[in-house]
């Protein structure tokens, strides 16, 4: 087995102190069946990101965390690299221009969509008509935006085959945010849109039975807000498809901030995963890189290894920097920042050697943020088998200003 038992935690790669402490602290409270940290782990909101914690009946609205459904969609399309070669810049300037990127922005374009007209829209009328109205206002408003800090969308071309690739990494925007802290509120005794107080990273997780009426009312919610979240998904590959004037030939689609019902080591479980992909057996899925490097189709494997991860893989590199670190404190009077280690010409750099077309992006999402991607999936080889491997030729992302706390 790739991975070690520490105080009852299966880590995967190198164990990183802050985030096993969390971890351990999750694995400790509540009805907890398996707890377990991938490769790419770090810090995060009471539970790790790279964090998978499975309860015996329990959800817990802190694990899954503020973006919920954050996730990804690739499609491989009908074009080849030569036929992309003459238009990339010009792609690239008009995915900029047309897809909504930053915080809190409405999309131009209002998109209609049948979610909603689920009746899982009830849930939010239970809890008052003001918050059903202003969520669901807010949902139409940003269906199909893309939002800051690592949310991206992006060209690729496969290394195998020259064949050109579209892929996209956000959630549920504002909607899901409203939806984690409302639920937050409620487990605390709070009212659903009160303003919460500070909140510690390294506070307890939040654990709701789901046989409770706040429980299944945060399930269904949660599902809503991954449905939203496809919607959206599906939404800007449509748009960049159109861009592109190409056709999806193959399609990977999901989630790595959710809860899902599974069955593992023989208990029906309710598996959280933040920042994790699923990968049971036969199960596709895509795996980021940074901006200069690798990403990948990958596909669980039937092994012991796979099980013993709760079917839960890598769902990109690992941050090794923050962005503080990276990119300096932020003076926001004077909208300037100092101190950072990465200057905005090394990272400009960096991007032009790999041949990529930047558009947005602050020196806090530059490759130097991160891991290489192979090595933490090298930490996975016995529980995936990469598909595709796949070479950024343009990332389209936030402006370097916009910064979301709650990005991943």
């Amino acid at each position: 087995m790739a991975y070690q038992s520490i105080d009852g935690v299966r880590v995967w790669g190198n164990p990183d102190e802050g985030a096993l402490a969390q971890a351990k602290r999750c694995a400790e409270t509540g009805r907890v069946v398996q707890a377990l940290l991938m490769a790419d782990h770090h810090k995060g909101y009471s539970q790790p990101i790279g964090g998978v914690i499975a309860y015996n009946g329990q959800i817990s609205p802190s694990g899954v965390g503020y973006d919920i459904a954050c996730g990804n969609k690739a499609v491989r399309t009908n074009l080849r690299m030569e036929d992309a070669l003459p238009h990339i810049s010009r792609w690239m300037d008009e995915i900029a221009r047309k897809v909504s990127c930053g915080i809190g922005r409405a999309n131009s374009e209002k998109v209609d969509h049948d979610l909603f007209d689920d009746p899982d829209w009830a849930v939010y009328a239970t809890v008052g008509k003001q918050e059903h109205d202003k969520l669901k206002a807010l949902a139409r408003d940003q269906l199909g935006t893309v939002g800051s800090g690592n949310h991206f969308v992006d060209l690729f071309v496969e290394e195998a085959t020259g064949a050109i690739w579209i892929a996209n990494h956000f959630g549920s925007r504002g909607f899901g945010h409203k939806t984690a802290s409302g639920f937050l509120n409620l487990a605390a005794g709070r009212r659903f849109l009160d303003n919460a107080p500070g909140e510690s990273m390294d506070q307890p997780p939040v654990l709701l039975d789901l046989s409770s009426e706040v429980g299944d009312m945060y399930y269904r919610a949660m599902k809503l807000a991954g449905r939203y979240a496809y919607a959206g998904r599906d939404y800007v590959i449509g748009q960049v498809l159109s861009i592109l004037g190409a056709e999806a030939e193959f399609e990977v689609h999901n989630h790595h901030n959710f809860a899902w019902m599974e069955e593992h080591e023989g208990k029906q479980t309710v598996v959280v995963r933040k920042g994790a992909t699923p990968s049971a057996p036969g199960q596709i899925g895509f795996i980021g890189g940074s901006m200069g490097d690798i990403s990948v189709i990958v596909q669980g494997k039937d092994s012991d290894e796979n099980r013993a991860a709760c079917y839960s893989t890598v769902h990109g590199a690992g941050r090794i920097m923050s962005r503080t670190q990276a990119a300096g404190k932020m003076n926001w009077k004077t909208r300037t920042r100092s101190g950072g280690l990465i200057s905005p010409e090394k990272m400009m750099e960096a991007v032009r050697n790999y041949g990529v077309e930047l558009r947005g992006a602050g020196t806090d999402e530059s490759p130097f943020v991160y891991r290489k991607l192979q090595e933490v999936l090298d930490a996975h080889s016995e529980t995936i088998a990469i598909l595709h491997v796949l070479k950024p030729i343009g990332v389209c992302m936030a402006g370097a200003d916009e910064f979301d706390p709650y990005k991943d």
